[in-house]
């Protein structure tokens, strides 16, 4: 299993986001932490990635330790890391792409699309060494990826404004080309198939560009879950990552006892997806067998219950408790509502209370959580 994650650089005394990296930052990190960061897409950002790793504790010392080493890099030069989807007040023209091929590539085929993508994301890797095992249990996992999305929120601003929306995230990205809930597949050799079109006719390399919410890795024997927005708090990552481990290890155990989940259309999925985006934890999805709305702490409740055996067997019953605290204490995006709201409330400036969600960014970015 492992962990990535993508943060937005900021200044430290203004909190607006970098338009071009510092040289040498990267360099920095990497002495700090055996190179496991890399580019992305804009230089006001950088990735993380973990080792492999056999557990989900390893997964929280490596996210860990790698959101210090950005940390303490960037404050080498005067700048922050948030942890968020969205920058609150950055303004997409004002951001410079990434020197490289790939990226230049991106920019060429997809155009203003790519330009104004500034977001986000987190992605958790599960190792699954038999495909078709990998394309079947994509098919059954895609009913909760509304409810990863719900408990991952961290995008409500964009360029300065309130979206309504806890992840506008999602909004963005859903304008690139091969993107949203995946095809369904009976079999490996079926999604090769779809895939092999693409690539004889020219219009991609290989599977990395086809950027589902869920897709079979190209590059690892991996099932990459990549719906949900970044969170801010550390704990609130790995226990969304630890959920969707004990999600598909559920789906194999049923699996080896000969059940399935239910399957539901992508048609009825992605109206959860949009109320997950919408209103996020505070919200309420459908619950397609009783066809009611039904609030999300109360389905996710469901959904706990249903992994538990998965989370004593994995050793993660700590982080999935932790998922109920998300659920009572709303996401990252509730906190930089409150943050933006509290401070207008006390005679703050429109600047001033964005000032303060991003302030709020970089703390819970590193701060150990208080419940």
């Amino acid at each position: 299993m492992g962990i990535e994650e993508e943060y937005l650089l900021v200044e430290r005394e203004t909190g607006e986001l970098i338009s071009t990296q510092p040289p040498g930052l990267m360099d920095r990190v990497t002495e700090l932490r055996y190179g496991q960061v890399s580019h992305e897409l804009f230089d006001s950002q950088i990735e993380i990635g973990t080792g492999i790793c056999e557990n989900v504790k390893q997964l929280r010392a490596d996210v860990g330790l790698l959101r210090l080493a950005v940390s303490e890099a960037a404050e080498e030069y005067g700048l922050a890391p948030i942890a968020a989807s969205t920058h609150p007040i950055a303004r997409w023209k004002k951001q410079q792409i990434t020197e490289g091929e790939r990226y230049q590539a991106l920019t060429q085929d997809l155009q203003a699309v790519t330009r104004r993508m500034i977001i986000s994301g987190m992605h958790v890797h599960v190792g699954i060494e038999d495909p078709e095992l990998r394309i079947d249990l994509m098919g059954q996992v895609t009913y909760f990826l509304p409810h990863l999305l719900a408990l991952s929120t961290s995008s409500p601003f964009w360029e300065g404004a309130d979206t309504g929306l806890k992840s506008y995230r999602i909004s963005v990205f859903s304008s690139v080309p091969r993107t949203g809930l995946p095809e369904k597949f009976d079999s490996w050799a079926e999604f090769e198939r779809h895939v092999h079109v693409l690539v004889r006719a020219g219009v991609i390399e290989d599977s990395t560009k086809i950027w589902w919410h869920i897709r079979p890795s190209e590059r690892y024997p991996t099932l990459e879950m990549r719906v949900t927005d970044l969170p801010t708090k550390m704990e609130d990552t790995v226990a969304i990552a630890a959920l969707y481990i004990c999600l598909l290890r559920m789906l194999w155990r049923y699996k080896m006892e000969n059940l399935r989940w239910r399957g539901y259309s992508n048609f009825l999925v992605a109206e959860n997806l949009w109320r997950a985006q919408r209103y996020g934890v505070r919200g309420k999805m459908i619950d397609f067998s009783r066809g009611a709305l039904v609030p999300v702490p109360d389905l996710v409740e469901e959904i706990i219950d249903l992994v538990q055996p998965d989370a004593e067997a994995l050793g993660c019953t700590e982080e999935i408790e932790h998922i109920r605290a998300i659920c009572r204490r709303g996401t990252s995006a509730d906190r930089q509502l409150a943050a933006y709201n509290q401070a207008l409330a006390c005679g703050a400036t429109d600047k001033e209370a964005i000032k303060a969600v991003v302030d709020t960014l970089i703390s819970d970015t590193l701060m150990p959580p208080q419940e």
